[in-house]
């Protein structure tokens, strides 16, 4: 199933200047960056992003670092991508990710874990609106689309 996330490069990405190495990682994969920015996020924006977590008591600590420097957010298409991009960033403590992930190849915390990634159809939908207008998100169909992919899949 085609599908598109939200992918966020965090500060800590773009501070240790990873974030070519990333990108060409979901690149490697196959898989399509139908939009992209860099931005700063607002208290605003963070609260919104982070709703389910604004009353938890690690909270302000997670605002102060995602909003600390620039972040680049990215819409990803492909096929079962939000599983796919979860599995490769690795598990969300960089001290607990597998080698030859994300995380495990470059993080050893679990709030600086470099990268954001949605959790569900649901979720990536409302964390794009929050990022992407319409109108930004470039769908276009890759011309090695048929060296990725077999026409049925």
């Amino acid at each position: 199933m085609l599908q598109k996330s939200l992918v966020l490069l965090k500060p800590d990405c773009v501070e240790r200047r990873l974030m070519g190495q990333i990108i060409a990682r979901f690149e490697a994969k196959g898989l399509n960056i139908v939009a992209m920015k860099m931005l700063r996020v607002t208290p605003e924006l963070a609260k919104q992003h982070y709703a389910e977590h604004v009353e938890k008591p690690f909270y302000p600590s997670l605002e102060k670092f995602i909003t600390s420097a620039p972040i680049v957010a990215m819409a990803i298409e492909g096929l079962d991508v939000i599983r796919l991009i979860r599995d490769m960033l690795g598990a969300t403590n960089g001290l607990n990710a597998a080698p030859g992930t994300i995380r495990g190849d470059f993080s050893s915390s679990r709030q600086m874990n470099l990268v954001h990634a949605s959790d569900s159809p649901e979720s990536a939908e409302r964390e794009l609106s929050l990022y992407f207008d319409a109108v930004e998100i470039c769908e276009h169909e890759l011309l090695l689309t048929p060296s990725l992919r077999a026409e049925d899949e």
